[in-house]
């Protein structure tokens, strides 16, 4: 085939002078060239003859999956041969990014690859361009649920992570002049070249159907609905090491016998498929909307479909590595079975693997019931009411009666036992029960409460987090079992969040540290200390931090078609949108900012630090005031950004998009991040450390992990204000009885808005929210109003810092060094010695 341009010509010269040969485990660019030009021409996913970015991407990531093939099934036979208790970590959500870069760069090959594409006449920065984010988590939860996987994984642990493979995500976000637009994710419209489809680990999942009861009094689900659950594996490589680890993900399907071929033929054709079609919805889409019964029966389905699978493969894995499958010890179980539960999600997990021990393997409730509470812990990650799971007794009943009956069992016996034992807490069981059935016509099954009396422990996520848990949210547990809580920091992987996204900056840190070890050690970072005051290592780091913004310029011009000054303040606020993050402070802070701004003679603007606000995150589908705070956003830019009078020194953006891969340009290009939820309702964060870590100041209250990170990189170097959380309840009373008192900066900002000064859109039940002192949706519940001056008054401070560039420099390199307690590598590390009682197991 002729060349058509001067492009291909080139590279097809390329190619021709790269011999085409498979080298599954190469480290060597031409090696590696060789093994990429073999799967480009031998995996049958492209027509021949042609290597564009997207077909050299897909050849690369496969040539780098086989080397992760060898190590995973080393690594599983390591594990198989050492029989070590091992964890399993399930979660609803993975927020994995793109896998390119990071597998590389942990096989430690990166630059063998980059040179490799060099010679077939590509840029690997480009290749890594053509790869989409897996589309399998929404925000934090996910995130830090992948960070736990490469720290495991890093660490040689025996564990693996759980999941479901969702076809189309949460949603693809588009910005228009209506706002925030949903479209479905299209991460597997051709295909994943990381996941490896495991045929022959299949287990059926069993809904509906009734309970029925022997002779023997032995119970059994019959007359059931049964969906297969099929095993899709992505392996996740350790930073420097041979262990391989897995994550697990489940697609649902239904049987060829499943389909009705003489309903078919008679013309009924979605009758022919119904279970087919059942099945595919289960792993369609992340967080289907639950307003309706069928959402919410398809929720419940999704979170028992992770549970059921995941049970059966962990059992059977139990199993397999018994010399003696014919007498299994149960007791030995949780001697050799971790499972740690992502917030409420799998709460399922507990009575399936109560019916599991029971009805397939013959236990007696007590029996199964230690084997259970021995291996079953739970992690917390929220304290807002709407966010504890409860679903409807008769929901339950209806998809899941068995596990109904369970609950039921597992309430009665918990209460039977407070009574016996703790006739003192007479008066607290009707916050303490299972099931709350204050409402006969609504009974609902509270999940965390079950976690809680289940589970051998429960952990919050921050200090200050974990410590309401005790305080507060369950109290009244914390007084009965005070050795079940504990807390776990969160963390975030320095592979990805530093070292493989900010490679200059990683480069000057290993420089001035004179190691690489602070990769795995982040601790050493403290080292940096010593040199917060040296001009050479100003210099450089001011570099480093503006090639990182001139990225993200260029980014923001290329998806927005904004133009930002690099020589700005870049002010950014990146998270899933809730009223509680509240971006409506910070973006009613710009509004006043803009305002104050055009009441300014051209004399006076001189003076002002030039600043370009960004925001990003997606909000639910479902939730209107989180789409209105989007749709602010955007008409302020729209107006503020084409002001002729304002130029550079204000720009209001709003990033669409956003996920891992967006976070991994933004992060580095940051100078000030906003973490300014209301205190106390923020369990933790952990973007707040991915923006400390890479030497972005904070402004922000004292919620969740910004109490620590305040410590951590002191006190001088963190812009605080707001509220703290033991006053909010007070606040929120003061409220109530009309006590409060609007700063007029914060009332002149909402009238700017109510003066359509930025459109005609009525943004009435938005501010409405803040007004008023109760009322559902009114009476400002998160605070805005009260925290607003305090947050204008920081912001002051935050100019007054920026102008001293030298201040702000020693800032920010302090700001990297108080990072070394936010790796998850330590949080692992605490979780396998104080909660799981897992070991290292090295693949020699």
């Amino acid at each position: 085939m002729a060349s058509t341009t001067e492009g291909n010509k080139s590279l097809k010269g390329n190619l021709s002078a790269v011999p085409t040969v498979a080298h599954p485990t190469a480290k060597e660019a031409s090696e590696v060239a060789a093994n990429i030009k073999y799967h480009a021409q031998y995996s049958p996913h492209f027509m021949p003859l042609k290597f564009d970015p997207e077909q050299a991407f897909y050849a690369t990531a496969e040539s780098v999956q086989y080397f992760l093939i060898q190590r995973w099934n080393e690594t599983y036979a390591h594990f198989h041969g050492e029989d070590p208790k091992q964890t399993y970590y399930l979660s609803m959500e993975y927020l994995q990014g793109r896998a390119l870069t990071n597998a590389i760069g942990n096989l430690g090959i990166t630059d063998a690859y980059a040179a490799a594409l060099n010679k077939l006449g590509h840029d690997l920065e480009n290749i890594v361009e053509q790869e989409p984010d897996a589309a399998l988590g929404n925000g934090g939860l996910g995130r830090l649920a992948s960070c736990f996987l490469d720290s495991m994984a890093t660490l040689n642990l025996p564990a693996w992570g759980y999941g479901l493979r969702y076809r189309y995500g949460l949603f693809k976000q588009r910005i228009t002049k209506e706002g925030q637009q949903e479209s479905a994710e299209d991460w597997l419209e051709k295909f994943s070249p990381w996941e490896i489809v495991r045929h022959d680990v299949i287990y059926p999942v069993r809904f509906y159907g009734r309970v029925e009861i022997s002779a023997s009094g032995q119970r059994k689900l019959v007359d059931a609905e049964q969906i297969q659950a099929l095993a899709y594996d992505v392996p996740i490589p350790g930073y420097g090491t041979k262990n391989t680890i897995s994550l697990r993900l489940w697609e649902a399907k239904a049987s060829a016998q499943d389909f009705n071929l003489y309903a078919f033929n008679e013309g009924q054709y979605e009758n022919a498929a119904h279970l087919h079609s059942k099945a595919q919805q289960i792993c369609a889409v992340l967080y289907p909307g639950d307003a309706t019964e069928e959402g919410k029966l398809l929720r419940l389905k999704q979170q028992f479909f992770l549970c059921s699978a995941s049970l059966q493969d962990i059992i059977a894995r139990f199993k397999e590595r018994r010399h003696d499958s014919e007498h299994i010890v149960w007791s030995d179980f949780p001697n050799k079975v971790a499972i740690q539960m992502n917030d409420t999600h799998p709460t399922l997990a507990i009575p399936e693997l109560m019916r599991i021990l029971m009805d397939q393997e013959g236990l007696g409730w007590d029996e199964a019931w230690a084997v259970t509470s021995r291996t079953i812990a739970y992690t917390n990650h929220t304290v807002l009411p709407e966010a504890l799971e409860k679903w409807a007794v008769a929901l339950i009943a209806k998809l899941l009666p068995r596990h109904m009956e369970i609950i039921v069992e597992i309430n009665k016996r918990f209460l039977e036992m407070i009574r016996s034992s703790q006739p003192n807490m007479e008066s607290r069981l009707n916050n303490m029960c299972i099931i709350d059935d204050s409402n006969p016509h609504k009974s609902v099954v509270r999940m965390a409460n079950l976690c809680v009396v289940s589970s051998h422990t429960v952990n919050g996520v921050a200090l200050l987090h974990s410590n309401i848990l005790k305080d507060e949210l369950f109290q009244d547990y914390f007084s009965l079992w005070p050795e079940k809580f504990q807390n776990k920091t969160n963390g975030i992987t320095p592979r990805r969040w530093l070292r493989f996204c900010s490679p200059k900056l990683s480069a000057i840190i290993t420089k001035w540290l004179k190691t690489s070890l602070w990769v795995t050690n982040l601790d050493l970072l403290s080292g940096l200390r010593q040199f917060a005051d040296n001009s050479e290592l100003h210099s450089e780091w001011a570099s480093a931090k503006m090639a990182n913004k001139v990225r993200l310029a260029h980014y923001i011009l290329q998806v927005t078609g904004v133009k930002i000054n690099p020589n700005s303040l870049f002010d950014i606020q990146i998270k899933r949108i809730h009223e509680y993050k509240r971006q409506l402070l910070n973006i009613l802070g710009a509004i006043y900012r803009y305002k104050k701004l055009k009441e300014m003679s051209s004399e006076e603007r001189k003076n002002v630090v030039p600043r370009t606000v960004m925001l990003g995150g997606k909000a639910f589908a479902t939730y209107t005031q989180a789409k209105r705070i989007v749709k602010l956003v955007n008409d302020v830019g729209a107006v503020v950004n084409n002001d002729p009078d304002i130029g550079d020194l204000l720009k209001v953006v709003f990033i669409p998009n956003y996920n891992v891969s967006v976070a991994e340009i933004v992060i580095p290009g940051s100078e000030l991040s906003q973490h300014i939820s209301t205190a106390g309702m923020e369990a933790s964060g952990t973007s707040n450390m991915k923006f400390a870590l890479n030497g972005c100041l904070i402004i922000g209250t004292l919620d969740g992990a910004n109490v620590e990170i305040r410590e951590e990189i002191g006190e001088d170097n963190f812009f605080l204000f707001g509220a703290q959380a033991h006053d909010v309840p007070k606040l929120r009373r003061e409220r109530e009885q009309g006590q409060f008192v609007p700063d007029p900066r914060f009332e002149e900002a909402k009238q700017f808005v109510k003066s359509r000064a930025f459109g005609d859109y009525d943004y009435t039940p938005l501010l409405d929210s803040l007004e008023g002192n109760t009322g559902y949706g009114r009476g400002d519940y998160f605070l805005v109003g009260y925290d607003f001056p305090s947050y204008m008054e920081a912001q002051s401070r935050v100019d007054d810092a920026y102008k001293n560039a030298k201040k702000w420099i020693k800032m920010s390199i302090l700001s990297t060094a108080g990072s070394g307690k936010f790796s998850s590598d330590r949080t692992i590390s605490q979780y396998a010695k104080d909660i799981w009682n897992i070991k290292e197991c090295r693949v020699p």
